[in-house]
């Protein structure tokens, strides 16, 4: 089982220390959130909580992805980063094409693009872009990136989106899509990538998809050999909790290691004895 450390929610100034203790510790990857803005009044009603509210206080910190990872690959040689998770559809393909390919050079192939199609109406009409149709705008925008980190002159000739003969460099290092969502459109959207990211869930219903990813899969004529399961777990806490995770095919936990120790207001030292106590609990100590 891999564990990521989430970066949700934290105050940046705070981010190089926690990455560089989940490096040292020996945790396999950090887990970095994705917001422009956090606008005060929402007709969008968040689709994550029973009541619609947003999981977030107003004020929270939301940095760049891209420039958070560039600037983390540079204190970090181990983690990897995973977004958790991008929207692709709120931004035009080139400029995001160019940040995620800059940052997976900077850490040497250490990036794993999670993605989602988004939920803010109006987060993505203050960027300019449109929300209907962004499931189809995303899925040509994955076709049109994976050909623009390619070495060498491509071309692409999409219903959204057009380029000439163009190149765009530095070419990165592989880097794996992962889809996150809970609907059958975005399980059969993951089952068509690398991967799948969950969110807040719990064993019982992670597995449930994980099955119908299964289903999905073999359609295609695809197994789950290379195919990666990421997710946070709302009621995983033990060894065995995790262990029976990892024998239903969930390869890595998002998680927050300070949340069970120190709780929500834990302090930077809170937060990474927290990380440390985690691990010896789990036996998972070098």
């Amino acid at each position: 089982m891999r564990f990521y450390v989430s970066l949700a929610f934290l105050d940046t100034r705070e981010v190089v220390e926690i990455a560089k203790a989940a490096d040292d510790l020996g945790y396999e990857g950090l887990g970095v959130p994705d917001h422009v803005v956090n606008l005060e009044t929402l007709e969008t009603p968040y689709p994550y909580t029973k009541d619609g509210r947003r999981r977030w206080e107003p004020f929270t910190d939301w940095p760049d992805p891209w420039v958070l990872i560039g600037a983390l690959a540079l204190v970090t040689s181990q983690v990897r980063f995973v977004t958790t998770v991008y929207l692709p559809a709120m931004r035009d393909p080139y400029s995001a094409a160019k940040s995620i390919g800059t940052a997976a050079v900077l850490a040497d192939g250490r990036v794993e693009l999670g993605i989602g199609v988004g939920w803010c109406r109006e987060e993505f009409e203050l960027m300019g872009q449109q929300f209907a149709r962004r499931g189809k705008r995303t899925d040509e925008m994955l076709s049109l990136m994976k050909e623009l980190w390619k070495p060498g002159y491509t071309e692409f000739d999409g219903e959204f989106y057009q380029a000439p003969r163009l190149e765009m460099e530095p070419s990165p290092p592989p880097i794996p899509i992962y889809v996150g969502g809970l609907s059958d459109i975005a399980l059969r959207r993951a089952a068509r990538h690398d991967g799948w990211i969950g969110d807040l869930i719990t064993t019982d219903r992670a597995l449930e998809r994980i099955a119908r990813l299964r289903e999905l899969r073999a359609e295609d004529g695809l197994t789950m050999d290379d195919f990666t399961v990421i997710t946070p777990l709302t009621d995983a806490f033990t060894p065995e909790h995790y262990e029976r995770a990892e024998a239903g095919g969930i390869d890595g936990i998002v998680t927050m290691p300070w949340m069970f120790y120190a709780g929500p207001q834990a302090t930077l030292a809170e937060k990474i004895d927290g990380m440390k106590r985690f691990r010896k609990d789990l036996g998972l100590d070098r």
